[in-house]
């Protein structure tokens, strides 16, 4: 028996400030930390302990295909996700001093480290062997630096680390996460689905055959269609890159084309989802991310599921369903300045919350018309938490 693999995620995003240089050349794609050497990154990433598998560049984005999960380059924004006994941590100096050299961007506007709780804690090396020195670790840093757990100590939960800017004045020409279409900045929104405990039938497509090679992109690709990840967002706004590992194991980043209706002040960008499994029985494991600015609702009701981007409600049944996990987390991360109240004067965070439980606990008329086709989950977490800047939507639910 193999030893056990840790699946949960380290991840980690810097947003930098943009120096005038970097302003006087941000009308090219490739400025900025995109113009950065891949080779420099590739260093950097071996103090993290993982290597580069694939890169697919985007217009907006490139997107980096690790051994150990994605990492994600934007002109002025880092993400940087990476499981197993990764360091990931120990990776920030030197980025901070690479976007400072190479890419004329020494100020950090931003910061984000979150996870899931570990399975495996004790296996972790360096900072990650404990959620106080990860703080630790960050606050030596950063100045201004605050740390929240979300959810149950001594259950599931979900820890974040967050360093703003000094004061409550936004830095002129702040960096946003695409470009502005229609004259309005675009909303900083990371939805995250964590999923355990996946169903036998769920996790077997995940194992290489004995007599197939390492890693084959095409299998990678085929599988990603016959599981539907392919059609998670439409196909003609998605470039998606696979991998599949060898025993077992599976890695894919997609680029989404998006645009939001320009009837309330819309806007339009590059975006991604990422996915990462962990298939083995006893410490399953598959989570997916994405930064689409997703609708609560449906927003074209009379034409095909696969021609539009997915509203919050459908792509959280087609991640779900795709999966069948035992138990799950769901968090939304929004801008607090994007999170206007809808006609019923809920607020973004609110209305994901009613959407989660309707997404996972079908209504007594759904259940008469046949259901959702999934298994009939419980909540047993609720949190919204207000941040400087940012809210959130926290919750968790296991089979019934």
């Amino acid at each position: 028996m193999s030893s056990p693999f840790e699946g949960p995620e380290k991840l980690l995003e810097i947003w930098f400030a943009p120096s005038a240089a970097h302003l006087a050349d941000s009308q090219s794609p490739r400025c900025g930390l995109r113009a950065v050497d891949p080779a420099v990154w590739e260093e950097m990433l071996s103090i993290v302990k993982c290597k580069i598998l694939n890169v697919v560049h985007g217009a907006e984005m490139d997107a980096y295909l690790l051994s150990e999960s994605s990492f994600f380059v934007s002109p002025h924004r880092l993400i940087l996700k990476t499981c197993g006994t990764t360091l990931n941590l120990l990776g920030l100096p030197r980025i901070l001093e690479i976007a400072a050299t190479q890419a004329n961007l020494p100020r950090v506007y931003r910061c984000f480290y979150s996870r899931k709780s570990f399975m495996f804690p004790e296996r972790q090396l360096g900072p990650h062997r404990d959620w106080k020195h990860e703080v630790e670790f960050l606050d030596n840093i950063f100045s201004n630096g605050a740390a929240y757990t979300v959810g149950k100590v001594n259950g599931d939960h979900w820890l974040l680390y967050m360093a703003g800017p000094s004061d409550s004045e936004p830095i002129s020409g702040s960096p946003t996460t695409s470009s502005t279409k229609f004259g309005r900045p675009p909303p900083d929104y990371t939805i995250e689905i964590l999923m355990c405990d996946l169903a036998s039938d769920a996790r077997q497509p995940f194992f290489a055959s004995p007599d197939e090679s390492d890693t084959l992109s095409a299998d990678a690709h085929a599988l990603s269609t016959a599981l539907g990840i392919s059609e998670i967002f439409p196909s003609h706004l998605t470039v998606l890159d696979a991998y599949s590992f060898s025993p077992c194991g599976y890695s894919s980043n997609a680029l989404v084309k998006w645009e939001t209706d320009p009837k309330i002040g819309g806007t339009a960008g590059e975006g991604y989802y990422t996915i990462h499994v962990t298939p083995e029985e006893g410490w399953s494991y598959a989570s997916f991310e994405c930064n689409v600015p997703l609708p609560h609702t449906r927003q074209h009701p009379h034409d095909s599921d696969s021609a539009h981007i997915p509203d919050l409600l459908s792509l959280i049944r087609r991640v779900v369903s795709i999966f069948q996990p035992g138990r799950l987390s769901l968090t939304l991360f929004i801008s607090s300045e994007d999170n206007d109240e809808n006609e019923d004067g809920e607020s973004a965070i609110e209305e994901a919350q009613r959407v989660f439980k309707a997404a996972l606990i079908p209504s007594a008329s759904e259940k008469l018309s046949g259901g959702s086709g999934l298994p009939e989950y419980k909540r047993t977490d609720k949190i919204n938490y207000e941040f400087g800047g940012y809210d959130l939507a926290f919750a968790s639910f296991e089979l019934r």
